[in-house]
């Protein structure tokens, strides 16, 4: 399920050139990522996408952007802790009072209130901080019903769920012994239906704010997996740059 991201995000052209090193486009599991792809590609197609045009047909693009805020406000703890990993304190303090104004003011962090009060940084997560310290991305990677990763991101990626306290706290992915939790660990079935909703919520609403951005790729490009690929890329290392 090709990761769906919000229409305020930077566009990369996918057919440009890298301007990093050769071995950041290197794919030696292009036969099974582009089976992977098409994969979600056929999900996306039959499934996600009418749940997107009905769920846009039924909330308005105002709510749609506020469920966006609210998630990307949950987030915060994996962004504070990557900008620390990083050394990037200014960043992280910015992430803090983005957190405290949109948590406050912004209703839960439903509005975007920080960005109002010209509040912004970068986001960060671990595949950048290990891009930081000089890992290499690895081998391209696509999973059934995930975003496209490089194999660093991929691990990033589980990192950061760790990092969040929501997965051991609120809705535990796993059980630690002596931290407690809002939903109790024995209630397993619970929690894995919580997090199921809120996935389901989440993707769905971002596809619903890209509708018309991923239906113009779509129709322009011959070769989607390379494009996807390159545009993949190009973002990754530029927030590594960053």
């Amino acid at each position: 399920m090709a990761s769906a991201t919000s229409d305020r995000d930077e566009f990369f052209d996918p057919f440009a050139k890298s301007d990093g090193p050769a071995a950041d486009e290197y794919d030696p599991w292009e036969p099974f990522n582009s089976t992977m792809f098409e994969f979600n590609r056929k999900v996306d197609r039959f499934a996600l996408k009418p749940l997107a045009q009905g769920y846009d047909f039924v909330v308005p693009d105002a709510a749609q952007i506020g469920v966006s805020n609210f998630f990307s406000n949950l987030r915060f703890v994996p962004r504070f802790m990557n900008n620390l990993f990083q050394g990037k304190v200014t960043g992280a303090g910015a992430e803090m009072g983005r957190f405290l104004i949109n948590s406050t003011l912004g209703v839960g962090g439903f509005l975007d209130i920080a960005t109002h009060m010209d509040l912004q940084t970068p986001e960060e997560d671990t595949g950048q901080t290990l891009g930081f310290y000089g890992v290499a991305p690895g081998p391209y990677l696509v999973l059934p019903l995930m975003p496209p990763f490089s194999l660093r991101d991929a691990f990033g990626y589980t990192v950061d769920l760790f990092l969040d306290p929501i997965n051991w706290l609120v809705l535990p992915l796993i059980e630690v012994n002596g931290v407690p939790s809002a939903i109790a660990h024995k209630h397993r079935t619970t929690t894995f239906m919580i997090r199921l909703g809120r996935q389901v919520e989440e993707v769905t609403n971002d596809r619903s704010l890209n509708l018309e951005k991923f239906q113009g790729v779509e129709e322009a490009t011959l070769d989607l997996y390379a494009a996807v690929r390159n545009a993949y890329l190009q973002k990754r290392a530029k927030a590594v740059r960053e």
